[in-house]
């Protein structure tokens, strides 16, 4: 396969400043319609519509209708995966001399992405969850231990039931503000509002 043609395709997409702001605005997993999204992005509703649309053809975005309204949200773990990876990457190198703007200081502090919580909130509470061994990790995944199953339960949090035999797992996720590895999924939906209240 001739990847190259397709990662430029695809890096052209974001690559566009007001398309990646309106992509960024969809890190949190809600759904937006075109109007926030040319919003977020400050472009017109017709420049906006004409990005969406390209966006939603390559599969990086998708449309849920309610009623009249269309909301737009991130086509898949794949692309938030993706958008973080990039992130990351473009961090790695950032001079000192350019500070972080207020509102990447905020996300950096604590946010929703997608599905999960990230941010130094998140690091801290992975952090304090291996060290009261509620959950043990490698280099994929964390698995919620018996201690820790105990803890979520109570704290109010519903687990999804493991497969089979299996233990309830977690994704690992590389934080891009602070190269830490984060809990993602699955959980519950009660689970990110949850857990964003806990100080431990």
């Amino acid at each position: 396969m001739i990847t190259g043609p397709i990662i430029a395709e695809i890096a052209a997409l974001v690559g566009d400043p007001a398309r990646a702001t309106m992509v960024s605005a969809l890190l949190d997993g809600r759904g937006l319609t075109a109007t926030e999204l040319a919003f977020a992005a400050r472009i017109t509703p017709q420049t906006a519509s004409t990005h969406l649309a390209k966006l939603t053809e390559a599969g990086l975005l998708s449309v849920v209708r309610d009623g009249r309204h269309r909301y737009f949200q991130l086509a898949s773990p794949t692309v938030v995966d993706m958008i973080d990876g990039i992130v990351a990457v473009a961090l790695q190198k950032r001079p000192r001399y350019r500070p972080l703007s207020r509102e990447a200081r905020a996300l950096s502090a604590a946010r929703i992405c997608y599905d999960h919580l990230a941010g130094r909130l998140s690091v801290d509470l992975t952090d304090a969850f291996v060290a009261r061994k509620y959950v043990v990790l490698d280099a994929a995944a964390a698995e919620i231990t018996a201690a820790g199953t105990r803890f979520f339960t109570e704290f109010g949090i519903e687990l999804p039931a493991p497969r089979s035999t299996l233990r309830h797992l977690c994704r690992l996720c590389l934080d891009w503000t602070h190269t830490s590895r984060v809990r993602s999924g699955p959980r519950s939906p009660s689970a990110t509002s949850t857990s964003a209240g806990w100080k431990g």
